[in-house]
């Protein structure tokens, strides 16, 4: 198995970490690469879209031509900035901000409240519970046919699958669980 991470901005190190380490129940054999430019998406079986900027993000990924190329990429997790680029719409674009829209979800962006408002709050999940962290972190305001919820935070979504395509508004890699990365492999 062939995983990348996204390595343009954000929390790369974090989802790395758990891949390397193979913590909990997560095995990983095979490759974990550090995606830098499209070049480096060949022979991916899947790629995880870090947190950060979501804005940013979409800028380095036009600059490096990798949106068309992340069509042939056999599944996406995104957590928070990355679960943005995984939407098929953002409330409120800036800059030229694109998306995969790969997820039929509206998402708007920093609803959460700035950094200093970011906060940790118990999850229940469909795949057990753990300790979200919010940063900075999106609002799925709305899902579409085909999205299975997996978390909500008070009422509203906070992780959700598509198909191949898994999002988190908050970040797992910071949770001390690996339930989403194990999930994430196991996705065919």
């Amino acid at each position: 198995m062939k995983i990348g991470v996204l390595a343009l901005q954000g929390a790369v190190s974090e989802h790395v970490g758990y891949l390397e380490k193979g913590m909990g129940n997560l095995k990983i054999t095979g490759e974990i690469v550090e995606v830098r430019n499209n070049y480096e998406l060949d022979g991916l079986d899947g790629l995880i879209i870090p947190g950060g900027e979501s804005t940013t993000l979409s800028l380095l990924m036009e600059k490096e031509g990798m949106f068309e190329k992340l069509r042939g990429v056999p599944k996406i997790f995104g957590t928070c900035a990355g679960a943005i680029l995984l939407s098929k719409n953002i409330l409120e674009p800036v800059n030229g901000q694109r998306s995969l829209g790969f997820l039929d979800i509206k998402i708007s962006r920093n609803e959460y409240g700035r950094q200093l408002e970011s906060f940790e709050a118990p999850l229940e999940t469909k795949l057990g519970n753990l300790n979200g962290v919010f940063i900075r972190a999106p609002i799925i305001e709305k899902v579409g046919e085909g999205i299975e919820v997996l978390a909500t935070y008070g009422e509203r979504p906070v992780a959700v699958q598509q198909g191949n395509y898994l999002a988190t508004t908050f970040h797992p890699e910071l949770s001390g669980s690996t339930r989403f990365h194990e999930h994430f492999l196991k996705i065919e």
